[in-house]
């Protein structure tokens, strides 16, 4: 229920949390990386962020400069380029416009700003970039294969190295890396790089992504050795659930260039090609689905070392491949993140030896353990136990999950895998000599390496619960593509999970070049602009295209939008245009009088049924009618991108076909007295997020949708579809006091019922565990899906009331609006924008309001203070009078509206 507020005596408090009065710039950076090695952008772009003491703090003007070497970057005549002053207040994706850059050439920069009292800000320290190969003619190295018959059922992991001498001093090192397949890359017995499962996964036939590293540091004056491990992957190891394999290839292969710059100034090219040596050593199988078997008597000790004698290995066979579908890495590699211990050793009714780790996680586990040659320990991975409290691994399908380590003996021997991950919060362990402890145990999260950027916390503990759930269902399903699960027999990258879950992404971690990195896929997927269920596109479904469902092709248009909204940048359009545009037209070929009445749909997928059904409590929404209102929010996020990009005549033809879908919507779905033909929460939510009805119409929408709410007692009935908008459409139209109720709702289905079940991660089904502690659909019942935590959009976006504008995206210009219901008496979330940290935190104690906000430097916002009494808050501006940065704008409903710059400002008052 929405309070009536406030009689506010107020008390309004200016507060600083920097001690410097003088503007500093921050986190410069390039194509949104620090320091970032292999950008193959022709002409990268410079971002950066100021921090200042001083309220209303904007930028000015500009100045950035470019030189070869630090040194270089103190002399204006020795300097590579610079932009020189220029007046703009633009701090995000400032354009190089200077000469052509060189292939593998390090780039040193510094920034400086002025504010809007006309000081400058003293440089930034040096910075650098370093650019990638730019020109497939820029690779002399060759792909290659090992020489000797593989295993075909086993598939051992292919080892490969190469000795080469450097009789020079070092002044720098560069290596640049790929495969087909996985690998691990090994310098002097050195590991290079701290990435997993690289070089990632794209579509091989198109797109290989290569990894550069600076190994300056791993070489020697002498004597030197590179190592490579290659592992199946997604290449050519088991994938989707048809259990097919060598779905890119069968032969997995390296590539591997390294240049050697001397302080002399020559320099030494060392490539893969004829000259190396293959072998197999201690992987004896891996895959992503079944884990991988390591034996430690077959390890070949110092094998990736330029003393080993490598006289009795096989030579290798060169790949016929190409360089043009290489591309640098953009997005973030998989790294190793958080560890765990064990929170419990149990041993189950069953006899089972099984230890909980206490959170559901992606990774794997480290074990040490002590025993004889031959020792054989299997390590069974699960997300649940039982109702009788066993180990439960039915959900997985055909998927093993289980690593095997077979022990040399003589000493403590470590193992982890290196080709495959599991998704687990419990490991059964089978083999183990002696009595297993748990501190011998450790288990390690792998996903890409996003920044988090967000968190939102409010007096609920259920709900601060199902926060965290909602960023650990990221963690464990953002590994280099968005997959829907990380467990079974499937883990790919569904694409109407993630556009129903990248704006809620964009609130918890810094996804931009993540996504940025997926949707190039999801482009190059495309066939005559159908888009793929999944991208990359694995599944074989006879004859067509598995692809052009509503709500899940439309990652193609929804995705590029929201990232566009988060981080105003306008190259995200501009390269995924095309893309937008061909999807639309697909449908538009495909549609038949304006009605998208054709093909297969997924619908609402996995929305409410009951399981006796006698009353007709299915919420069963017309899978057309879901298609068509899709088809109009792809057609006017078209519209949108054309008017960004300037390409009017655009406009106008997608404006008119809008029109046209909107009318044959109309005219199929709703009865002349307003009501949809489906009636549902996911069909009256669709048509009002997306504007389908008249505006006449929404009115008596929304009543009907809350009606509906309240007819469940106040429980959801939606799906895939039609959750992430649900509590955004209720706010919207005046009915916080029921989106308010869902979210605290604890009884099935809601999102607090898996919490209150004991989850760590979203469920994929709302009930996957049953009120008496039975499963759902064994077969289809993942316990980490990210999809229903887009409610956390709704969360950051309405309960805390951080958002943008579409006027000025990327939080260049911000909204504060926060909404206060339901039993919370207090709320916050933070958000690290590009610009910087921005805060919303309200609490309500002892019938007092305090409402406290926080807006970086070099943006502004317009806040929406929950208090009508605008009187009080002209006595407050009076102490803000000097500096005019504090305008009020007026009351619009319970809400005094406020123009701020950047600060921190704490409101406070009377209930």
């Amino acid at each position: 229920m929405i309070r009536k507020f406030f009689s506010i005596a107020v008390a309004f408090t200016f507060v600083t949390t920097l001690v410097f009065s003088q503007v500093k710039v921050v986190d410069p950076k390039v194509e949104n990386a620090n320091n970032p090695l292999g950008v193959d952008v022709a002409k990268p772009r410079f971002s950066w962020r100021l921090e200042s003491g001083k309220r209303n703090t904007m930028q000015t003007a500009y100045e950035v400069k470019v030189a070869k070497d630090v040194a270089s970057l103190a002399s204006d005549k020795k300097l590579f380029w610079t932009s020189g002053k220029v007046n703009s207040d633009q701090s995000l994706y400032i354009d190089y416009t200077g000469p052509a850059l060189e292939s593998g050439q390090k780039y040193f920069w510094q920034v400086r700003v002025w504010d809007n009292t006309g000081k400058a800000s003293p440089w930034t320290g040096a910075s650098m970039w370093q650019m990638g190969l730019l020109k497939p003619a820029d690779w002399k190295a060759k792909w290659i294969t090992p020489s000797y018959e593989e295993d075909s059922v086993m598939r051992p992991s292919p080892y490969l190295r190469k000795t080469f001498q450097t009789t020079k001093k070092v002044q720098s090192a560069t290596a640049y890396v790929s495969a087909l397949g996985l690998y691990e890359a090994f310098i002097n017995g050195k590991r290079v790089g701290d990435a997993y499962l690289t070089p990632g996964w794209t579509n091989y036939a198109k797109r290989v992504q290569y990894q550069q590293y600076d190994v300056t540091n791993l070489l020697t004056q002498g004597n030197n050795a590179i190592g490579a491990a290659l592992g199946s992957g997604w290449y050519r190891g088991y994938i989707a659930f048809s259990n097919q394999k060598n779905f890119y290839g069968k032969d997995v292969a390296l590539l591997f260039q390294l240049q050697v710059n001397y302080d002399d100034g020559s320099s030494d090219l060392i490539v893969s090609d004829e000259t190396w040596k293959s072998s197999t050593g201690e992987i004896l199988a891996s895959e992503i689905y079944h884990g991988e078997t390591i034996d430690h008597q077959k390890t070949k000790g110092g094998w990736n070392t330029a003393g080993f004698d490598d006289s009795g290995w096989s030579g290798v066979r060169v790949k016929s491949e190409g360089y043009d579908k290489l591309v640098a890495t953009y997005n973030e590699p998989i790294r190793k993140h958080e560890t765990f211990k064990p929170i419990k050793v149990i041993k189950t009714p069953a006899g089972e030896l099984v230890m909980d780790f206490g959170q559901n996680l992606v990774g794997w586990v480290q074990m040490k353990i002590t025993g004889k040659a031959g020792d054989k320990v299997t390590l069974y991975h699960a997300e649940v136990l039982d109702k009788k409290g066993n180990f439960y691994t039915e959900n997985l399908r055909p998927a093993k999950q289980q690593n095997i380590y077979i022990l040399k003996g003589g000493g403590e021997e470590t193992f982890e895998p290196h080709f495959t991950f599991q998704g687990f919060r419990y490991i059964k362990i089978e083999g183990y000599p002696g009595e297993p402890k748990a501190e011998n145990f450790t288990a390690i999260a792998l996903y890409s390496d996003m920044k988090l950027t967000g968190n939102f916390t409010c007096s609920n503990p259920l709900i601060n619960q199902l926060q965290k759930n909602i960023q650990w269902g990221q963690r464990g399903n953002f590994l280099d593509v968005p997959t829907d699960c990380p467990q079974r027999d499937e883990r790919l990258g569904w694409t109407g999970d993630a556009q129903a879950f990248a704006r809620t992404a964009s609130y918890n971690f810094d996804v931009k070049n993540f996504f940025s990195k997926w949707l190039k896929d999801v482009a190059n997927e495309q066939v005559d602009g159908n888009v793929p269920f999944v991208v990359p596109n694995v599944l074989r479904w006879g004859p067509n295209l598995a692809g052009g469902s509503a709500g899940w092709a439309d990652a193609a248009t929804i995705i590029p939008w929201n990232m566009y909204l988060a981080y105003g940048d306008k190259r995200v359009l501009e390269d995924q245009y095309e893309s937008m545009k061909g999807w639309v037209g697909w449908i538009e070929r495909t549609s038949k009088n304006d009605l998208w009445n054709t093909g297969f749909h997924f619908g609402d997928w996995l929305f409410y049924r009951p399981f006796d059904d006698n009353d007709g409590r299915s919420a069963v929404t017309d899978k057309y009618l879901i298609a068509q209102c899709f088809w109009a929010h792809s057609t006017q996020l078209v519209i949108n991108a054309a008017k960004v990009l300037g390409k009017n005549d655009d406009v106008q033809k997608y404006s008119a076909m809008l029109q046209r879908i909107k009318d044959a919507f109309n005219k199929e779905y709703v009865t002349s007295t307003g009501r949809l033909v489906s009636s549902t929460q996911t069909a009256y939510v669709l048509a009002l997020n997306f504007d389908m009805l008249p505006e006449a119409q929404r009115k008596q929408a929304a009543d009907r949708l809350v009606e509906n709410v309240k007819s469940y007692g106040n429980h959801l009935s939606t799906g895939f579809l039609g959750t992430p908008y649900l509590c955004h459409v209720l706010s919207r139209f005046g009915h916080d006091d029921v989106a308010f109720a869902l979210l605290e709702q604890e009884t099935y289905p809601s999102w607090l019922y898996p919490v209150k079940m004991g989850a760590t991660t979203i469920w994929e089904r709302w009930d996957g565990i049953k009120p008496d502690s039975t499963f759902q659909t064994p077969g289809m019942n993942s316990f980490n899906h990210y999809a229903y935590g887009a409610i956390g959009d709704w969360m950051y976006r309405v309960v805390a009331g951080i958002d943008t504008e579409e006027s000025a995206p990327g939080y260049k210009s911000m909204v504060i609006r926060p909404h206060i219901g339901g039993k919370l008496t207090h709320a916050a979330a933070e958000y690290e924008t590009k610009y910087g940290v921005v805060r919303s935190a309200w609490k309500i104690a002892d019938g007092k309001l305090t409402f406290d906000v926080e807006i970086p430097a070099n943006t502004k916002a317009v806040v929406y203070v929950p208090t009508s009494k605008q009187s009080s808050l002209r006595e407050s501006q009076k102490e803000l009078n000097a500096s005019k940065d504090f305008k009020v704008r007026g009351v619009e409903g319970n809400y005094t509206v406020v123009e701020v710059g950047s600060g921190r400002f704490q409101f406070a008052g009377d209930l």
